[in-house]
C-alpha cells in the first residue's frame, strides 16, 4: 500500500441533468419498445423487424421471447450500452450462471489493463491511499451470496407505458461474490468521524455524459456484507459485470453496486449528482402510507433516493400463455422471491384470479440477501382460462400489492406477478 499521489477529479459535483446518450444505439425489438426506451437511449435503430408482434404484447406477457438474443440466449436491448435480460425460462438454478446474469451498463464498457488499474480511497480519511490489485487481494476476503436486481426490472408492466429499458422479469440474478469488506478498507484508510457517506466512482471514459457515481450511508458501507467484489461465482469478474472490481451493496438496487471501481471517497454528506438527485429516486406520495409500501417515501417533497429492493416474487413456470392438459399430471408452479434487506416470510399462490390463496413451499437454499425458490402443485379443476398470481410477504408484514402506482422512472415494480394459462383436454 502506498499514499496516493495527486488528486482525482472530485465526485462531489452537482450534475443538474443527464445529457441523453448519443444516437445510433442499437436497441432490440419493435417500434413499441423503441418508443418506451427513447428517453433513455436517444435515437434508436431496432435490431429486430418484429414490430407487429411486439406491439401486440400484453402488459404482463413474456416479451423477451420475441426479442433478439445473444449466443447464451440472453435478451439483448442494447449492444452499445450493454443491456441484457435473462429470459424467465432460464430460472432453474439458485446461483445464476454468469452468462445468464443480467447486464445493465449506463456507460460504455471500459477496457481496463489490470497492471495499470488502481483503487484510491480518499476524502474524510486519515490515510488516503491507492491500492493495486495485489495489495487489495491481501485484505481478507468475504463471500456474499446476493440477489442483484435492476431498479427498472418490471418496467414494461407499468401502465401507462414508461420510457426506459423495457425489462420484464429477468433484470435480476443471484450470484456468489467475493472480495474484501468495504468496512475493512475504510478502517485501513482511517475513516474519520466526520464521514457520513461513501461514494463510488467507476473508470472514467471520454463521454459527454455524467460519470455514473453514487453514494451510500456510512452505516450500510460498514455492513460486513458490503464488499469490494473481485470475483463472481468463483471466477474473476467479467468485463460486463465490473472487472476488475465493483462495489457490492447487498439487498439494494443494482445501481448502488458501481462497476469498474476506481475510487472510494468518504464524504460528510450524501453525494450530489445526476444519479443521486434525478435518476434512481421515487417521488413522495403522502397519500400512500409507508406501512403499505415502505419503498414509497413520504418524508420529503422531492422523494428519496432508492435504496433497498422491495419484497417481490416472480413466476418462472408455467410460461405465460401456456396450454395445460386437463388430464395430465399436477402442474408445477415455480418461481423465486426476494426482499432486499428484509426476509421473505411466505409466498402465496392464487389460481382463481385472487379470490383465494394457498401457501407455496419455500426452497431450502437461502441466504441473508439472496432470493429463495418456491413451488406449488396445482391440479386444475376444469377446462378454461386461468390467471395465476404469486404474492410474497416479508418479515415486516409488507406484501406485494395487486396494482402498483406509476412513477416517472418506472422503478421498483413489485406488483403481484401473474400469468395466464389455458387448460383443456389434450392441450400442452
Amino acid at each position: 500500500m502506498r499514499p496516493s499521489r495527486g488528486t482525482l477529479p472530485s465526485m462531489d459535483q452537482r450534475l443538474t441533468r443527464r445529457r441523453f446518450l448519443a444516437g445510433g444505439t442499437k436497441l432490440a425489438g419493435a417500434s413499441l419498445l423503441a418508443g418506451m426506451a427513447e428517453g433513455a437511449f436517444g435515437g434508436l435503430t431496432p435490431l429486430s423487424s418484429r414490430a407487429a408482434q411486439n406491439a401486440a404484447l400484453s402488459p404482463q406477457s413474456g416479451a423477451g421471447s420475441r426479442l433478439e438474443t445473444d449466443a447464451h440466449g440472453m435478451i439483448v436491448y442494447s449492444e452499445e450500452y450493454i443491456t441484457r435480460e435473462m429470459p424467465v425460462s432460464f430460472l432453474d438454478s439458485w446461483i445464476t450462471p454468469t452468462e445468464h446474469f443480467f447486464v445493465r451498463n449506463n456507460e460504455h464498457m471500459p477496457h481496463i489493463d489490470l497492471a495499470e488499474w488502481r483503487l484510491s480511497i480518499r476524502g474524510e480519511v486519515a490515510r488516503p491511499m491507492t491500492l493495486t490489485m495485489t495489495e487489495l487481494s491481501k485484505v481478507e476476503p468475504r463471500t456474499v451470496t446476493n440477489t442483484l436486481e435492476c431498479a427498472g426490472n418490471g418496467r414494461a408492466f407499468f401502465q401507462p407505458r414508461i420510457r426506459g429499458v423495457p425489462w420484464t422479469r429477468g433484470g435480476v440474478g443471484n450470484a456468489v461474490f467475493r472480495g474484501p469488506a468495504l468496512g475493512a478498507l475504510l478502517q485501513l484508510a482511517g475513516a474519520k468521524s466526520t464521514a457520513r457517506h461513501v461514494a463510488f466512482r467507476g473508470a472514467a471514459l471520454p463521454s459527454p455524459d455524467p460519470l455514473f457515481t453514487r453514494s451510500i450511508p456510512m452505516g450500510k458501507a460498514q455492513d460486513q456484507d458490503t464488499i469490494v467484489a473481485t470475483e463472481m461465482n468463483g471466477l474473476p469478474l467479467t468485463p460486463e459485470h465490473g472487472y476488475p472490481a465493483r462495489a457490492l451493496v447487498p439487498g439494494w438496487i443494482g445501481s448502488a453496486s458501481i462497476k469498474w471501481l476506481t475510487e472510494i471517497r468518504l464524504l460528510t454528506h450524501e453525494l450530489a449528482g445526476y444519479y443521486m438527485d434525478s435518476a434512481y429516486r421515487l417521488p413522495a406520495r403522502p397519500s400512500q402510507p409507508a406501512r403499505e409500501n415502505a419503498n414509497v417515501p413520504v418524508d420529503s417533497p422531492r422523494g428519496s433516493v432508492i435504496t433497498s429492493l422491495p419484497v417481490k416474487s416472480i413466476i418462472a413456470a408455467p410460461v405465460d400463455g401456456s396450454a395445460i392438459d386437463l388430464g395430465g399430471a399436477q402442474v408445477r408452479i415455480f418461481g423465486a422471491t426476494w426482499a432486499g434487506t428484509s426476509t421473505v416470510a411466505r409466498v402465496e399462490i392464487s389460481t382463481d384470479s385472487g379470490k383465494s390463496w394457498q401457501p407455496a413451499a419455500l426452497g431450502s437454499e437461502h441466504a441473508r440477501y439472496a432470493w429463495r425458490f418456491w413451488d406449488f402443485e396445482w391440479k386444475p379443476p376444469e377446462e378454461g382460462a386461468y390467471i395465476v398470481l404469486s404474492r410474497a410477504t416479508d418479515n415486516r408484514g409488507r406484501s406485494q400489492p395487486l396494482e402498483l402506482p406509476s412513477n416517472p422512472g418506472g422503478y421498483l415494480w413489485n406488483a403481484m406477478d401473474r400469468i395466464r394459462v389455458t387448460v383443456g383436454r389434450g392441450a400442452g
